[in-house]
């Protein structure tokens, strides 16, 4: 077998010398007859032209028999080699059928779980509380306008979005008075309340006394976006919602959470009233906000072109997505669901297995890390094409958001990791957040009532702190 791959190799580089010496001899040639046209031939000479030669050499001999070989790939009008290499190199391989994800340790962390997370804590704290943050850098950021032009304000196409039920007035209610005085007072963005249920007249009296001059729109989700699917075999579900229950998986009997869980994943961007625009910010009740934003987050979001904004990142109880990702590499291996995966991505902080190694293996090889979702700022787009539609679309024929408790937060975070660009997802670390128990506390100039570069107010949980996973291992632009 060596002696005939010696074989092929010296036929490979006799043909090859045979074609350089045409070449040349060509050359010298035309040089002897008058070099004019030559000079002309190579001004005129274009890179399709290049791209056209290779492709008919690689027609015209077969080189599939060299080890390691896949072929030359042509693409928007470039060439490049590839190998089954990839996978060591940049850490996946998106061969057809055969689509293939490695940690690669970009971060170069070395050490115990332990170890690796008192680095990674000492990392957080300094990211976060060092220096002064200030606000990002790589866009013409629009400060507030003054009150008298408000009315006239150019804004983004963009809603403040929040499901929210009757019950949950005062809790959505705190969550929106801290918002309007941090941020939507100063530009009047509209909201949009969702709700499986009719709102109630007092809930939409009240809302109004909260949200100022912004418009408001209250909505009532069809039960076709909401109720669950009637494929579901719903004594399957009984079974795996009792074994969930007494692994102590939170909500895993709650129905209404298996379906929000849903909605968010892959309902909320088909709502008919939200299909007037681009892009949304997510509130939940219960939360808070310790810095003043001065400048317009959707225009900067639009000016940037990103799609996906948060400003917590978390690891996920992993009896929650135990399938998730072996469903995931299943689809994505199924005729040419490939195409869709953005050499780009953000891949390395999904297969992470150095803080939480017993979370990856459990998940099988999903490290469960996401980017918290009850704050989102997206841009509806990227859900609404088909690269996401299509994934989650498979995700919901496995009947596993009632089967197992898939999150909308992990799944959002696969699928803009997959599917977009690592620096289109932005973490807004100049905002001040907090969802109990986690919080994100930066060091800036208008940072109130937290504790700076505090994860939480529990020290047992700041192992479940992923941020400097993604940063040190995927390595996004820092635009601050």
């Amino acid at each position: 077998m060596i002696s005939f791959i010696s074989l092929r190799r010296r036929k490979l580089i006799s043909i090859l010398a045979i074609f350089t010496i045409f070449i040349l001899l060509g050359s010298i040639i035309g040089y002897y007859n008058g070099h004019h046209h030559i000079i002309r031939m190579v001004e005129n000479y274009t890179p399709d032209d290049f791209q056209n030669s290779i492709t008919a050499l690689t027609n015209k001999f077969d080189f599939s028999y060299l080890p390691g070989f896949k072929g030359i790939i042509t693409k928007n009008n470039s060439t490049s080699f590839e190998s089954l290499d990839d996978l060591d190199i940049n850490g996946f391989s998106l061969i057809p059928g055969n689509v293939q994800f490695k940690f690669l340790n970009k971060g170069n962390k070395k050490g115990t779980p332990e170890q690796i997370l008192e680095q990674n804590m000492k990392d957080y704290k300094e990211l976060l509380g060092s220096k002064t943050i200030g606000q990002p850098k790589d866009a013409k950021l629009v400060p507030p306008p003054p009150p008298e032009e408000l009315p006239n304000y150019k804004r983004a196409n963009a809603t403040i979005l929040s499901l929210v039920r009757n019950g949950e007035l005062g809790a959505i209610g705190s969550s929106i008075k801290r918002l309007q005085k941090k941020f939507n007072s100063k530009y009047n963005y509209p909201y949009t309340f969702l709700n499986d249920e009719p709102f109630t007249d007092r809930f939409k009296q009240r809302i109004l006394k909260y949200t100022g001059n912004a418009p408001v729109e209250f909505v009532q989700i069809k039960p076709e976006y909401w109720q669950k699917p009637s494929f579901i075999d719903t004594v399957k579900e009984a079974k795996e919602m009792e074994i969930m229950f007494k692994h102590d998986v939170a909500y895993a009997k709650k129905q209404s959470y298996h379906n929000m869980c849903r909605f968010y994943l892959s309902q909320f961007y088909k709502i008919p009233e939200l299909q007037k625009y681009k892009y949304y910010w997510r509130v939940e009740p219960k939360v808070n906000f310790f810095t003043d934003i001065n400048y317009d987050v959707f225009k900067y979001m639009e000016d940037t072109q990103k799609i996906y904004g948060f400003t917590i990142n978390l690891y996920d109880n992993e009896e929650t997505v135990k399938t998730l990702w072996p469903e995931t590499i299943k689809y994505l291996n199924q005729g040419d669901n490939y195409k869709y995966i953005n050499p780009k991505g953000s891949f390395q902080w999904l297969l992470e297995d150095l803080q939480n190694p017993k979370k990856t293996k459990f998940a099988g090889g999903y490290s469960t890390c996401h980017f918290w979702s009850n704050f989102e700022i997206g841009d509806f787009d990227f859900f609404r094409n088909e690269a996401y539609d299509n994934w989650v679309k498979y995700l919901d024929s496995t009947g596993k958001f009632y089967y197992e408790r898939w999150g909308d937060a992990p799944v959002h975070s696969i699928g803009v990791s997959l599917f977009a660009d690592k620096d289109k997802i932005h973490f807004f670390k100049d905002i001040g957040y907090d969802h109990d128990p986690y919080t994100n506390c930066p060091n800036t100039e208008t940072t109130q009532m937290c504790e700076i570069g505090k994860f939480s107010r529990w020290e047992h949980l700041y192992d479940q702190n992923c941020l400097m996973n993604w940063l040190h291992h995927d390595q996004p632009k820092d635009v601050y």
